[in-house]
């Protein structure tokens, strides 16, 4: 049976709001290290706020004053928002000590979920960690029946032997109570795709939430992505070619690119996306809109001025 003209149209306009109500989403926030980047970041949580995402996750650095914003700004989003916070924990550079007190400390003040990570090791350092992100998930059920999210790597971890292993190990983080995986970045669906279908056939049955970053500084990307084995395919070298001064249309095709990954990923029956945001709302804000995911009275609020994104890793 055939379309007429109307019905046709009806079925392409529909494609636009198909995913209403149908898309969960968390956001990624870092800790700013001037005046002016924490008023952003605050302008940028509010916002988003309206969004109602299932959390917000801060990231962790590898020194103890990054970790105290860490803290701050997660203790700051529980007492002054409706958000779930949700601390990254890494275990580089930290005795087990440490960790449980810290692991007791969010405890204690009612944070339930952490992402935990090894985290990075220092530059040009060629030593072994004495923990991994397994005995981090160990250390921390030990502690308490935290809800813990760890990381995954589609195109394979960059100091990972092979894709077995890092497979492996991804298996044994969830063994020992992980109950999700949030991924490392990537452009190419496909990938993501079947990377999930081999976890599942592994026997790794918790959630693989696609991590999503909208690009608008494509150079600044090239840079991050050979470093942490990211594939940047050939058609988007072609999208953003010659934008170099043209931050409007790169913001453009930023939002294009997001909207149209995250379509076809809930189209195979991905329903939760993890948002890098680079601490800016605007771009975030409007692709989550197109996607059905909004809120009910729209904040009246002047656009800020979009930075260039900084290297954000899971």
């Amino acid at each position: 049976m055939g379309f007429n003209h109307a019905q046709q149209v009806e079925i392409l306009n529909q494609n636009l709001f198909d995913l209403a109500g149908k898309v969960n989403v968390s956001f990624e926030f870092f800790p700013p290290n001037t005046e002016t980047m924490e008023q952003t970041l605050w302008s940028s949580i509010k916002r988003l706020e309206g969004l109602s995402p299932k959390f917000v996750s801060v990231t962790y650095g590898a020194n103890n004053s990054t970790r105290e914003r860490t803290h701050r700004i997660i203790s700051k989003i529980q007492k002054e928002t409706d958000l779930t916070p949700v601390p990254h924990l890494t275990c580089i550079g930290a005795s087990k000590e440490e960790l449980v007190e810290i692991a007791q400390d969010y405890w204690s003040s009612g944070i339930r979920h952490i992402v935990a990570l090894r985290g990075d090791l220092p530059e040009q350092s060629d030593q072994q960690p004495n923990m991994y992100a397994l005995d981090l998930v160990k250390l921390l059920k030990s502690v308490a029946d935290f809800e813990i999210s760890v990381a995954a790597y589609p195109e394979v971890h960059p100091e990972a032997p092979n894709a077995q292993f890092d497979l492996i190990n991804l298996k044994r983080k969830v063994d020992a109570g992980a109950s999700r995986a949030i991924s490392q970045f990537f452009f190419d669906t496909e990938t993501y795709l079947r990377y999930r279908d081999r976890c599942f056939a592994s026997g790794i049955e918790v959630e693989i939430v696609p991590g999503i970053l909208p690009v608008t500084n494509f150079k600044q990307l090239l840079k991050f992505s050979a470093m942490t084995n990211v594939n940047v395919p050939g058609w988007m070298h072609r999208l953003y070619q010659g934008l170099d001064g043209d931050p409007m249309t790169r913001n453009l095709i930023a939002a294009n690119v997001a909207i149209e990954q995250v379509k076809v990923l809930a189209k195979e029956g991905v329903r939760d996306f993890h948002f890098y945001t680079l601490n800016r709302s605007d771009l975030t804000y409007a692709i989550c809109h197109s996607l059905g995911v909004r809120e009910t009275q729209i904040p009246q609020q002047a656009p800020e001025t979009l930075a260039q994104p900084q290297a954000v890793a899971v």
